[in-house]
């Protein structure tokens, strides 16, 4: 089998988690299954820029790229049906890892539409990624032979606020492959950081409104209060949207030198950071599946996330669940963490057995049946 798929994710300043998930496709299919080839294609940009986002996402393989940039190509796509894909990629399918859709080819065609974010929390969006979402939807209710997605709660939630019918949606869930990292490694990676010798709680995750940073912080604010600063906190993750008014300056003044923010990180850094947390806090207020929540999980970290319903699913149990709009109750829960290393270590084994059930490789798996299924009608 010989898939194409749309690699232009990775190219974004920030690629977030749909440039995570579009990186373990496009690594990890070709690793498990070596008889199946799958190719990249992008917007147009210089071939440099490309193949250092590739290596940069742990693929090697060159990709073919396209004519137009990526606002005409998207513009395009999503409001003329044109262009069509060249034939030259010579694909059995393609597959659209975001709701970026291209005109059906003459194969089939998979899109995976992760959340319904924008149809439900349409003020944490600009109005141009709006609009986006919104033809985008609409283009894969036209031209997906199936849509993945990557949750129950996400599944229902399409069939809900769009036209695509439960019948044409196949669950398969996000999956983690954590980098193996010794404690001196992790260690080395911390000092890098300046993080050595800092109990932290840990947040990450794209600057934008639905992610709860502000929640966080008034929380993390709050502790300082009432105990001085004994815990940090670690803000990680990629530049969003609509930044201004996300955190109260009272709270960050609060908090003065027990935050750190330290932006965008690297592999190696990302898994240094969740395995030396003393907690992961993720009060996002809407996901479709929460993947940081898995990540810190694998390592044993425990968890503290949202009370909402695909957190619930993706949890089974093993974090505890907070209001996203409880900042009180947020400071409450972490100090009673922080507090009891009996129940930190609890929650840290059932983490670890937790994040097995939902491995990459079983993602892999569950997104191969997919394609396997359209080959066969």
């Amino acid at each position: 089998m010989r898939v194409a798929v749309n690699a232009e994710q990775l190219l974004y300043h920030s690629p977030g988690g749909i440039g995570r998930y579009t990186a373990q496709i496009l690594g990890g299919l070709p690793r498990l299954f070596p008889d199946d080839e799958v190719v990249a294609f992008t917007a147009r940009h210089p071939r440099r820029t490309v193949n250092a986002a590739l290596r940069a996402a742990g693929v090697t393989d060159h990709a073919t790229i396209l004519s137009l940039s990526r606002p005409m190509l998207y513009e395009g796509w999503l409001r003329l049906g044109r262009p069509r894909l060249p034939k030259s990629l010579n694909a059995d399918l393609v597959h659209a890892p975001s709701v970026a859709v291209p005109p059906h080819p003459t194969v089939p065609l998979v899109v995976t539409v992760h959340d319904v974010a924008s149809e439900l929390f349409p003020e944490s969006f600009p109005r141009r990624g709006r609009r986006f979402h919104a033809l985008g939807l609409a283009a894969a209710e036209r031209r997906a032979d199936i849509v993945l997605t990557v949750s129950n709660a996400s599944a229902a939630d399409i069939v809900e606020h769009t036209s695509i019918s439960a019948d044409r949606i196949r669950v398969v869930h996000n999956g983690v492959d954590p980098m193996p990292l010794d404690a001196e490694r992790r260690s080395r990676m911390l000092r890098s950081l300046g993080l050595t010798g800092r109990p932290y709680v840990l947040w990450l995750g794209s600057f934008e409104p639905r992610k709860g940073v502000g929640t966080i912080l008034a929380a993390m604010a709050e502790l300082r209060r009432r105990r001085g600063p004994d815990v940090h906190l670690v803000l990680a993750g990629y530049e969003g949207w609509l930044e201004d008014g996300l955190v109260d300056p009272v709270d960050r003044a609060t908090l003065g030198d027990s935050l750190r923010q330290i932006g965008r990180v690297n592999e190696e850094e990302l898994w240094a950071l969740y395995g030396g947390a003393l907690l992961f806090a993720f009060p996002s207020r809407y996901e479709g599946f929460g993947l940081p929540v898995v990540e810190a999980m694998s390592q044993g970290t425990p968890v503290v996330a949202s009370d909402i319903e695909a957190i619930r699913e993706i949890a089974g149990g093993a974090a505890r669940l907070v209001s996203p709009s409880a900042p009180e109750a947020w400071a409450d829960t972490i100090e009673d963490l922080v507090d009891d290393e009996g129940e930190r270590r609890r929650l840290g084994d059932a983490g670890v057995v937790r994040s097995r059930e939902l491995s990459l490789n079983a993602t892999l798996r569950g997104i191969r049946a997919v394609y396997q299924e359209l080959a066969a009608s």
